[in-house]
């Protein structure tokens, strides 16, 4: 495991509302202006992420999620980054952006963390755990490989936590497929793998439907582009 993290010592980490986190001015101008289709917060608010808490940002991609959720959690609580090492194997500054996130003394309470997908390993439990558009690319490798992710969150998080899976979606029924063509997942498949990995289904959040999105073109088709159908899952932890 693999982790950058900037020193807490001086930081300038402060714990803010939702609306305060995402007006703050040390986010980019470029994930500002994508807040009105990404809808963070909603999705904050139905998570129920708050001060102090820790949570894994799986998968994290440029940071988008990542620099909010450390405004939210401010300094009592903790992000942490966890980027694959698979990815990086295949393409070495894949955890680059996430770095100069925790390199950057505004965002002091996030940790870069490079590890296996299937068997993360953490300073410790975390409250909650989020995947944003990522899961299919999971699935598409094949529904063990699904599993066994999710049996990997089971384990970082604490008893009682919460696990946010988002993602585009397919046609019900419409198997595998579109995980690896389109980018898409039937959320039924989520549903089931997460469940079978010991979790407990806990409600879902239409902030992201589009019901006029046909689910047939792939997500980066620019016709539907930002916009596509979304769903969004929250699933918990038995306590015990």
């Amino acid at each position: 495991m693999a982790v950058a993290q900037h020193s807490l010592k001086g930081s300038q980490v402060r714990t803010l509302p939702i609306a305060a986190a995402l007006a703050d001015r040390d986010r980019p101008d470029a994930d500002r202006s994508r807040d009105a289709t990404r809808k963070p917060a909603q999705l904050l608010a139905f998570a129920g992420l708050g001060p102090g808490m820790k949570i894994a940002d799986l998968m994290p991609g440029q940071g988008y999620f990542t620099r909010i959720f450390s405004n939210v959690v401010g300094k009592t609580g903790h992000v942490y980054a966890v980027v694959p090492a698979e990815r990086v194997a295949r393409k070495p500054d894949a955890a680059d952006a996430v770095k100069a996130i925790a390199a950057d003394p505004s965002f002091a309470n996030v940790s870069e963390v490079t590890t296996p997908l299937g068997s993360p390993v953490l300073p410790g439990q975390v409250d909650m755990a989020w995947t944003s558009q990522n899961y299919h690319d999971v699935y598409g490798q094949s529904p063990d490989a699904a599993l066994a992710f999710d049996k990997a969150v089971f384990g970082i998080l604490r008893p009682g936590g919460t696990f946010i899976v988002i993602d585009h979606v397919a046609i019900a029924g419409s198997g595998s497929a579109p995980t690896t063509t389109l980018h898409r997942i039937d959320p039924a498949l989520i549903r089931d793998q997460v469940t079978k990995a010991g979790f407990v289904f806990e409600s879902e959040s239409s902030v992201l439907r589009n019901p006029s999105d046909p689910h047939t073109a792939t997500v980066f088709d620019p016709s539907i582009r930002g916009r596509t159908d979304q769903v969004v899952f929250k699933f918990r932890k038995p306590a015990r």
